[in-house]
């Protein structure tokens, strides 16, 4: 059965490791390497022109010239995008958002917005963490989400999932051990990610975003539900390599986007960074809503929903990209004069809006201007599903055997 590969466009994917495929790996030829580096690659391997250690003052200095010239030329950028390309995103035209343009927020807006909306639990925000213990015997996968908002936590969910190859099944003790030898041939080692795995890190990822989805829609309350990450993220509407879970990704998803509609989305990274070099030339408060994901979703579906169990699947792919497509956008906010600039998604209907959240959360932590009711949720999971704790009940559970480091990985029996 053929399946969607890993994408290629998740800037917050891993690297592809060992087991990645060697055609996935892009060419970087002599002239590219110069261009982008300044220098040839032999330049770069000749040990000669490396710094030794007693040489810092002179490291330190190209340091400070590459930083500063490197600023400049960036200012330049974006002193022209100002100049011609923020006309242009207002101007209407085919393929851009009916709502696309430059827009600045006035000092009330926000204050309207901290008194009727995030102060009084107006908007609920949820994030997710998730952990994996893995040895020879079991890999244990811990996936955890919580919700809150300025009034308080409002709950979370934590739920196991344990993978084991030996299962008491009254086989052939001979062919018993041949099939879980022959499993674990094709999985990675131990404590490290594949896409061998049944359930990868991609996967988990997939159940994870599921979950902080789900609890946004079926267990918040609030006018607006705002989200980390992207509202449409891969590893939901590819299923993560699972049709179960991508045909349940899609009806939640057209419920959360199209039904509710008042949500907004921040994500820590991205690989759009032609956005954020626009959004580098926004001033504080402002924000500019740019394009709608009808392009990425279609670069997803065109991936490739291939066999029988996917036949179905890519129909609702491509339906969905008809229906939300457009209805979704992607805009870029400052909130301050010294924070970076943030990507927000937002449906199209109700961007300004969302936009006045954004800015409103993000400006009251001035150097990070992101949204501080993210920041509370990510706290809150880490408190509530602490990695430490999670690996010390592991931990504590193989002792009960009197096996305490037998089936450790290297890497967890290391001194600090």
């Amino acid at each position: 059965m053929n399946r969607p590969t890993e994408n290629p466009y998740d800037g917050e994917l891993e690297s592809l490791g060992e087991d990645g495929p060697i055609d996935s790996v892009p060419i970087v030829t002599k002239d590219d390497y110069l261009t982008t580096h300044g220098e040839t690659l032999a330049e770069t391997l000749d040990l000669s022109k490396w710094n030794s250690g007693a040489n810092l003052d002179e490291m330190y200095e190209r340091l400070r010239y590459e930083v500063s010239d490197s600023v400049r030329q960036e200012q330049l950028i974006e002193a022209r995008i100002r100049k011609h390309i923020f006309p242009e995103l207002q101007k209407k035209g085919a393929n851009k958002p009916r709502c696309a343009g430059v827009f600045r927020a006035t000092v009330d807006q926000v204050e309207s917005v901290h008194k009727k909306l995030l102060f009084n639990g107006g908007v609920e925000a949820s994030d997710g963490t998730v952990v994996s213990h893995d040895t020879i015997p079991v890999t244990i996968t811990q996936i955890g989400v919580c919700l809150t908002s300025y009034q308080g936590e409002l709950g979370n969910w934590v739920h196991r999932i344990f993978r084991r190859e030996m299962h008491s099944r009254g086989k052939d003790p001979v062919e018993e051990v041949l099939d879980v030898l022959q499993q674990r041939h094709e999985r990675a080692a131990v404590d490290t990610t594949s896409a061998r795995d049944h359930f990868t890190s991609l996967a988990r990822r997939g159940v994870m975003a599921y979950a902080e989805r789900a609890v946004l829609l079926e267990r918040s309350d609030a006018i607006w539900r705002m989200g980390h990450g992207s509202p449409t993220p891969w590893e939901m509407v590819t299923g993560s390599g699972m049709p179960e879970l991508a045909t349940a990704s899609l009806q939640l998803l057209r419920n959360l986007l199209l039904d509710h509609q008042k949500f907004v989305f921040v994500p820590s990274a991205s690989q759009h960074r032609w956005l954020i070099t626009i959004g580098n030339a926004l001033r504080p408060l402002e924000y500019a809503v740019i394009k709608t994901v009808r392009d990425d979703l279609s670069r997803i579906a065109a991936g490739g929903y291939r066999g029988d169990e996917w036949g179905k699947v890519g129909n609702d792919v491509n339906n969905f990209v008809n229906d939300v497509g457009d209805n979704v956008v992607m805009g870029v906010f400052k909130a301050s004069a010294v924070s970076p600039c943030q990507l927000f998604y937002a449906h199209a209907d109700h961007v300004h809006e969302a936009a006045l959240i954004c800015l409103a959360d993000s400006i009251l932590q001035e150097h990070r201007g992101f949204p501080m009711l993210i920041d509370l949720a990510d706290k809150l999971c880490t408190a509530n599903f602490s990695p430490d704790h999670f690996a010390a009940s592991a931990q504590l559970a193989y002792a009960d055997t009197d096996a305490p480091f037998k089936y450790m990985a290297e890497r967890s029996t290391r001194g600090n």
